[in-house]
């Protein structure tokens, strides 16, 4: 990562991680219309789910492994990565020490660009936060889609009350201080077993998560589109008291 390339966040970066830390800050991003395009379906990571499925590609994540701390919620939007270690000491030592923390939340979001959303690689830390209500302060105030977090989220009810979307693995009073380290911020990471790469298209809503390459949005895009176009033929069809040959010939019982 060359320092120039930091230059023009350096009014936002708070020194959280060396900068030799941070991989890159510029990448290719799926476009605003394929975004803005995903927002408007209806049951969509079901569908895209689906579609990645067909396209033999693993990006589907359970509500049960990532849930929303605030329901209703959908976010569309780039990955922005960063990946947490546990630390070496124990807190007491770096409380007695006054040590730095090694939390870097606020200078992920400072790399991002409006509207990306922030994946969290922190699920070897346990019950251990990663963001709180300053971190989510922080995200909003500065545009961020929403966080997925494959770790601890702590100040749940700052998050609700802020009313910024977050998936978790897990809600917790502990302090991420003095027990975890952030180790890179955009580079590639690993959530619940999915691959994250920097750039990938993040889809969440209250049925879990799915992670769409971001070379391969547009065409998962059309192939949603497509899928539901059908999904809500079939719909209208038996509303309307349609014969089951007029239905399952626009989908075969078999792919409902």
């Amino acid at each position: 990562m060359k320092t120039a390339e930091l230059e023009k966040y350096k009014h936002k970066l708070m020194g959280l991680i060396p900068p030799e830390r941070i991989v890159k800050v510029e990448f290719t991003r799926p476009s605003r219309e394929i975004i803005e395009a995903f927002m408007e379906l209806d049951g969509l990571t079901p569908t895209v789910s689906d579609v990645l499925d067909s396209m033999g590609i693993k990006g589907a994540i359970s509500a049960s492994r990532l849930s929303p701390i605030i329901t209703g919620k959908k976010i569309v939007g780039p990955a922005v990565t960063i990946r947490y270690i546990p630390e070496s000491n124990t807190p007491d030592h770096g409380y007695y020490n006054m040590e730095r923390a090694k939390l870097a939340d606020r200078d992920v979001y400072a790399v991002a660009d409006k509207g990306d959303v922030a994946v969290f690689d922190a699920a070897a830390l346990g019950d251990v936060s990663v963001m709180g209500g300053l971190s989510t302060l922080v995200a909003k105030q500065w545009g961020m889609a929403g966080n997925i977090v494959d770790g601890g989220v702590r100040d749940v009810d700052t998050v609700r009350k802020l009313d910024y979307p977050v998936w978790s693995t897990g809600q917790t009073p502990i302090t991420g201080k003095y027990r975890v380290e952030a180790m890179e911020i955009n580079g590639p990471i690993s959530i619940a077993g999915v691959r994250v790469n920097p750039g990938d298209l993040i889809i969440a809503d209250d049925s879990g998560v799915v992670v769409v390459p971001g070379t391969k949005a547009e065409e998962v895009l059309e192939k949603t589109i497509a899928a539901t176009k059908r999904e809500d033929e079939v719909v209208r069809l038996f509303e309307s008291g349609a014969s089951i040959e007029e239905i399952t010939s626009i989908l075969p019982p078999s792919k409902w």
